[in-house]
């Protein structure tokens, strides 16, 4: 069995998807962008919770793969990363422990680099390193 990247449980793991989707449904941004991909939204938190139970909990709950669906929704702009990641790192330090929160804000930040690199035009491209910040931790997607 593998330990988790940090403690953590996969109520808590639900509880910040579910808040934050909150947050971006609200947004004035970000939430008529989610608004033209989601119609299903407990359905949506339950696959992005299961992403986030297999990046830290190493629990394989997700099949998917983000960058083709967020390639294929064909609307992801530079400026929606920011906010995105904004009401993300909220949401970690309202419901999470200090280092809790920083541990997974810092896999989102570096998940946030790779899509941008992969999805922005002009950012600098090349394969993302979804692995810890040393580059010798396990994968994040398995």
């Amino acid at each position: 069995m593998i330990e988790p990247r940090f403690p953590i449980t996969p109520e808590q793991i639900d509880l910040v998807v579910t808040e934050f989707y909150a947050l971006v449904r609200q947004h004035p941004g970000l939430g008529p962008v989610f608004a033209r991909h989601v119609s299903d939204w407990p359905a949506h938190e339950a696959k992005i919770a299961g992403f986030w139970r297999n990046a830290i909990l190493f629990e394989r709950s997700y099949d998917g793969n983000p960058m083709q669906v967020h390639a294929r929704a064909g609307d992801v702009r530079p400026g929606m990363f920011e906010p995105w990641l904004g009401l993300f790192d909220m949401v970690l330090h309202k419901h999470l422990p200090a280092e809790t929160a920083a541990a997974w804000s810092a896999l989102a930040h570096r998940i946030g680099r790779s899509l941008r690199a992969g999805l922005v035009p002009g950012t600098t491209k090349g394969v993302p390193n979804l692995r810890d910040d040393t580059g010798f931790g396990p994968p994040i997607l398995r």
